[in-house]
């Protein structure tokens, strides 16, 4: 349920309305950025009339929400949610590109890797510190150190930095250093996690898990919003069918699905997507089509070599030529590129 204010309601008259959905033992929680305030009521509602709070003073209406996911519903945000990264938007009419390598591996390769695709028009470095493998003997990466290779990355070539945090511990660390911090798609689920990341002042970018629903995804998000943090972006990387061509199969109806259920941005995965380099800028060019927000690539500047993921690790030539695709691409849907 949510509960909108008439444009001209008073603080107090808001305030009011506040006490009231407390007093009824339900959580309020005030939705900014929409032209009237809104607040929504959060709890066990069934046994609450809507009228109850059509009545108060300064309040225009209040309606229940159909979706199961009620704060990242565009039910009751209409307008795009659009997430400032330290100057950076994510969300909104400009497409942002997020590149860099699956792993940092060393200094030299970070460095070497950001300022190629800062020059090619990425707008973000992505390097994984903490890496999540099937495997226990595969790299797992350098943790802080990496952290602290990605910072000096960001230091030198102004990119912001987006990293995979894997668990509740390491939250406050991963945070001293990210500019965005990943949820990886084996911890989609991990509700202890979201709900730390819940509490936080920091942007999130929630991957879709191995084999999520839609609806899954979203109340994933709903946990993050519900605790107190509203910077979060989708990031649809493939799911796990029967398909064994590729490494995933990319949803590229999910997109679209998405840009009507929910106000929060959406970035695409094309890497993980298909796993296949050769047509990682097919799989980028149909998402920016399809309406995504934002591509996160991995980019490396020896894929044969890399420590994880080479295979479908573009160079830093091939990546410089999917952002040119990607610029005509953005274009014909009426968007830049950020």
């Amino acid at each position: 349920m949510f509960v909108t204010m008439k444009p001209h309601a008073t603080d107090a008259e808001f305030e009011a309305v506040v006490e009231r959905i407390r007093s009824l033992g339900l959580t309020p929680h005030p939705i900014s950025g929409t032209e009237r305030r809104v607040v929504a009521v959060i709890g066990h509602t069934s046994g609450i009339d809507p009228d109850d709070f059509a009545v108060l003073p300064g309040v225009a209406g209040a309606m229940r929400v159909s979706q199961p996911f009620k704060l990242v519903s565009r039910e009751v945000r209409e307008e795009d949610t659009v997430i400032d990264v330290g100057g950076v938007p994510l969300g909104g009419r400009d497409i942002v590109v997020m590149a860099g390598p699956c792993s940092v591996e060393s200094r030299e390769q970070i460095l070497e890797t950001a300022r190629a695709v800062r020059g090619a028009g990425a707008v973000f470095l992505r390097g994984g510190a903490y890496k999540p493998r099937t495997s226990p003997y595969e790299f797992q990466g350098l943790r802080e150190e990496g952290l602290e290779l990605l910072a000096l990355a960001r230091q030198e070539t102004g990119l912001k930095v987006v990293t995979e945090v894997m668990n509740t511990e390491t939250v406050p660390l991963v945070a001293e250093y990210a500019d965005v911090l990943q949820v990886g798609a084996r911890n989609m689920q991990n509700y202890s996690l979201l709900e730390r990341l819940g509490a936080i002042d920091k942007p999130i970018l929630l991957k879709r898990g191995l084999s999520a629903t839609i609806k899954e995804w979203l109340m994933a998000a709903e946990y993050i919003v519900s605790k107190g943090n509203p910077k979060v972006a989708l990031c649809e990387r493939g799911i796990r069918t029967f398909e064994t061509m590729t490494r995933n199969t990319f949803d590229i109806n999910a997109i679209p699905i998405l840009k009507a259920l929910t106000h929060l941005p959406i970035v695409a995965d094309p890497s993980h997507g298909i796993g296949l380099r050769a047509h990682v800028p097919a799989i980028a060019r149909a998402a920016i089509a399809a309406g995504a927000d934002g591509l996160i690539v991995e980019v490396h500047p020896r894929p044969d070599k890399a420590l994880s993921d080479g295979h479908q690790s573009l160079t830093p030539a091939e990546f410089e030529s999917l952002m040119r695709q990607a610029r005509v691409i953005a274009g014909a849907v009426d968007r830049p590129l950020a």
